[in-house]
């Protein structure tokens, strides 16, 4: 048995997986944007991975959750940016051009716009690695992760930015959860204790990597265009790594909003390995 473990290769995991040791441990461990882990886990091609909280709505049934840990923001995150020249009320009324790599954001930003600023059905179109030059040219764009970082540190004249978490906690006084860990149910049924193992080394990991922060962000700035003092600004101020009791009543806000348009056949039930 080796368990295989998803990682979204983007910096907001890195605290997850900086010093995460699998040594001894039959487990291997695969990279992909959030849809592609997302795809992996509906198809069991991976065991276990932190995926979009919308994929655990989607399909609870095949799905555990691991407990107390989740990808999430109390107020603004930095890093799931709505990109536009026009006010935000007006957005929805344009094509708003995505990358193809989310589906919780995605399914955020249609709430914020539909509960919120009154708009009527949104209209997306995938634009994968051409997004960035949607908003050159003065389009609307949503843009996740290292992507919507590095777009928004050299942003385009006249071109405002609506981060998605600073918009939900403003309507909703809740933290957003943007990704869970996410357990398949065979693989928990199969190997309950090994997924046990998984998740005492990666509380090991999670608490090393916060107990030196600086020194996770010197080995890891040289490779991404932020420097160390603001990779340690992102983990510790705009990263939320907790699943808290208002975490979960911001999931369920955030799923009964789907159901209500349309999103969302059902609201999950949210089911833990322990």
């Amino acid at each position: 048995m080796t368990l295989t473990i998803g990682r979204i290769s983007y910096l907001n995991t890195v605290p997850f997986f900086h010093h995460l040791d699998l040594a001894g441990m039959p487990a291997r461990i695969v990279d992909g944007v959030p849809a592609e882990l997302n795809a992996s886990l509906a198809a069991g091609r991976i065991d276990l991975s932190p995926s979009s909280s919308f994929e655990y709505a989607r399909s609870w049934r095949d799905y555990r959750l691991l407990p107390g840990l989740s990808i999430s923001s109390r107020g603004a995150v930095c890093s799931v940016l709505l990109f536009s020249r026009q006010p935000l009320e007006a957005v929805a009324g344009s094509e708003i051009v995505l990358t193809g790599e989310s589906a919780t954001s995605v399914n955020l930003l249609q709430v914020l716009l539909r509960e919120f600023c009154g708009a009527g059905e949104v209209v997306f179109r995938v634009a994968g690695d051409a997004t960035e030059g949607v908003v050159a040219a003065g389009g609307s764009a949503l843009l996740i992760g290292d992507r919507a970082l590095h777009l928004a540190g050299s942003l385009p004249a006249g071109t405002q930015v609506y981060d998605l978490g600073e918009l939900w906690y403003r309507f909703t006084g809740l933290p957003f959860v943007f990704a869970l860990w996410i357990v398949r149910e065979r693989a928990f049924a199969e190997w309950p204790e090994a997924i046990r193992e998984f998740r005492r080394r990666l509380d090991r990991s999670m608490a090393r990597a916060f107990a030196a922060l600086d020194d996770v962000a010197a080995a890891v700035a040289p490779q991404t265009s932020l420097s160390a003092a603001e990779l340690v600004r992102y983990w510790r101020d705009s990263m939320s790594y907790e699943l808290t009791d208002d975490h979960l009543a911001g999931l369920r806000r955030f799923f009964s909003l789907c159901c209500k348009y349309g999103l969302l056949d059902e609201e999950p039930q949210l089911r833990f390995t322990d």
